[in-house]
């Protein structure tokens, strides 16, 4: 779960978008207000910036060039990413407003709106989601501890140093302790790619976490599943 910005600092937006003339717009919109401002142009872009970074707040868009906006959003979801999200469609059908709030999304905006609009109902979803949820930023599985602030890591009373790969790789396994991971759900959820089935990417990068977390003499935290993937014990 991510931890809000704090009040002091400048809410951060991620707009998730087509990279049409309207989106464009809206976000130079956004960065008039004072807002900062990060832009991904497809879903799997979107994913792994939300993955990397964090955000107060994200703008996304129903229709992407390679992901449906609804299976963005799941995805996050499913990861564990509660950041407020706003969708925008281009069209006002009930259905889809449903599907995308029963989806996880805080609010459905259809086009045409105006910038103003869409600023203040990002405004009214962040300052909900600041009163109404006080997440931990402090992952905790077993005899791992992830602070997500500090990006450091403490293995029982050990403090190990993660590389930025690493700490993704870890955070996004710690999220969901206890499940069997495929391959291709870890390169999408940590690299936002796809990448072709037949790479060793994941399992190199497992194995170099396991080099850095594994205590001697105890029970491995991360057990492959053979012909499936990876499980995190909890």
């Amino acid at each position: 779960m991510r931890k809000p910005h704090s009040q002091q600092s400048v809410p951060k937006i991620l707009t998730i978008e087509a990279d049409t003339p309207d989106d464009q717009s809206f976000t130079a919109a956004l960065a008039s207000t004072g807002l900062a401002v990060d832009v991904a142009t497809s879903g799997r872009e979107g994913i792994a910036k939300v993955m990397a970074g964090e955000y107060d707040a994200i703008a996304l868009d129903r229709w992407l060039p390679d992901l449906d906006g609804v299976k963005v959003l799941t995805t996050l979801r499913g990861i564990g990413i509660e950041t407020p999200v706003v969708i925008i469609s281009a069209t006002t059908a009930v259905e889809e407003r449903i599907e995308g709030l029963r989806a996880g999304c805080d609010d459905y905006l259809a086009r045409p709106f105006s910038n103003d609009e869409m600023i203040a109902r990002l405004e009214v979803v962040m300052r909900r989601r600041s009163i109404s949820v006080q997440p931990s930023h402090v992952l905790k599985v077993g005899p791992l501890s992830l602070d997500l602030l500090k990006q450091r890591l403490s293995c029982g009373k050990k403090a190990v140093r993660l590389r930025p790969t690493e700490r993704r790789l870890l955070e996004f396994m710690m999220r969901n302790a206890g499940r069997v991971l495929t391959r291709t759900a870890i390169l999408e959820g940590v690299w936002g790619n796809s990448f072709d089935p037949g790479t060793n990417l994941v399992d190199v990068h497992i194995g170099r976490l396991r080099n850095t977390i594994e205590i001697p003499g105890e029970q491995p935290q991360i057990r492959t599943v053979r012909g499936v993937g990876y499980i995190l014990h909890e």
